[in-house]
């Protein structure tokens, strides 16, 4: 595995925030009793949007004088009602086979990417309150996408599947939806060739309404609230300047430039790997393939406009996360010697990029019903910042580079 070291800052200055912003919460409270005085003051003291939802847009809300967060995203949601939501789990092509552009993946709370087989990857796109008019392709399951999507109770989207994987979702009682066309349709584009199967938003609420399978409990990352991601940010736009030291040199972080390039190299065909370009005024990283091309999805209206092709309704954006995470996984070739089998339980080495940062640290999963947890060199669970979170499962024989 091939990883550089970096200058960029480990993530305790999150806890020094949380102190400060915490005496400025205060101090506010104290003078909120004096005539709406510290409405005026909190203008000034409290630390301005920047730009770091701009992958997913704040609605304000409060739950007994507190702000609510989804379990999925981290963000602000509306209600607490939101936070019970259904949840899809749709399994989504990536080949160069008709799959890109993908549609509606910008409305994806959560992305897995891993090798789906011959060295193609795939992605398990988890959608909680989705709008899109239009959501796919849809393609196969994997017996490690589902045990990914298990902590997120949702309804898991797909046409077929690998023999286990299908036994496993049969057997196990989970939510499920395969190929089907009272609440998927085929599009008629020829370029796309199989890759063509999509839904909507709509007709995936129909599905849940009509099977009766109500809201999700989800299970999510551990995340930082707005606040405090806001706080940790190194970048121009913080705050405030933080300064921060680099344990195992013990010089000040500096953020080179206006970009941080992350490379993920899967380790089998190069039109697969990718790059993250961080980008210091939308707090992303925006996503290409390592030929250099843009990473471009459809995104669609937020309105019901019936089985339609995307590329008759729907724009071209390129995919920025705010969240990159990798998992240096165990993989192999499965006993059919065409899909691919990957080592879900367990740890292993792990990256983790947010707010302009990388950090080098350990994932862990204890079991198909426990959530993915992240934690740095030290042992300290990583809060991963809130927004879109791709990630990243790269084989033994991969790399990531930074």
């Amino acid at each position: 595995m091939k990883a550089k070291k970096t200058n960029l800052p480990h993530k305790k200055p999150v806890e020094n925030s949380k102190k400060k912003l915490g005496k400025v919460l205060i101090i506010l409270g104290i003078l909120s009793f004096l005539g709406g005085v510290g409405s005026v003051v909190a203008a000034f003291l409290l630390p301005q949007s920047t730009g770091f939802e701009a992958a997913f847009p704040e609605i304000p809300s409060k739950k007994n004088g507190e702000e609510i967060y989804s379990n999925l995203t981290g963000l602000v949601v509306g209600s607490a009602e939101e936070l019970k939501a259904p949840a899809y789990c749709i399994q989504t092509p990536n080949g160069m086979d008709g799959a890109r552009p993908q549609v509606g993946l910008n409305q994806a709370g959560v992305v897995f990417e891993a090798i789906a087989e011959a060295g193609i990857t795939r992605f398990a796109a988890i959608y909680q309150n989705p709008t899109s008019a239009v959501i796919g392709p849809i393609r196969s399951l994997r017996m490690y996408y589902l045990k990914w999507d298990t902590p997120f109770d949702c309804t898991i989207v797909h046409a077929g599947g690998a023999p286990d994987a299908i036994q496993a979702v049969s057997r196990g009682g989970y939510k499920d939806l395969t190929e089907n066309y009272t609440y998927m349709y085929r599009g008629t584009s020829g370029t796309r060739r199989w890759n063509n199967l999509f839904t909507t938003s709509g007709l995936l609420a129909k599905m849940n309404a009509d099977r009766g399978y109500g809201g999700s409990d989800i299970k999510g990352f551990t995340r930082m609230t707005p606040e405090e991601s806001l706080k940790s940010r190194v970048d121009n736009l913080a705050e405030e300047k933080l300064n921060i030291l680099e344990p195992s040199t013990g010089k000040t972080s500096v953020l080179s430039g206006k970009t941080l390039a992350i490379g993920i190299n899967f380790g089998g065909l190069a039109n697969f790997n990718v790059r993250y370009n961080y980008n210091v005024d939308t707090n992303t990283y925006a996503r290409s393939y390592a030929s250099g091309m843009s990473h471009d999805i459809y995104t669609c209206p937020e309105e019901d406009l019936g089985e339609k092709d995307p590329e008759k309704v729907c724009n071209l954006t390129q995919l920025a996360p705010s969240v990159v995470a990798v998992m240096m996984v165990s993989e192999k070739r499965a006993s059919d010697n065409y899909h691919e089998d990957i080592t879900v339980l367990g740890s292993g080495e792990a990256y983790v990029f947010q707010n302009g940062i990388a950090i080098k640290g350990t994932w862990k999963k204890d079991s198909d019903a426990e959530q993915i947890k992240f934690y740095d060199d030290g042992g300290m669970e990583i809060a991963l910042a809130p927004g879109q979170t791709f990630v990243e499962a790269v084989p033994q024989y991969g790399s990531v580079d930074y």
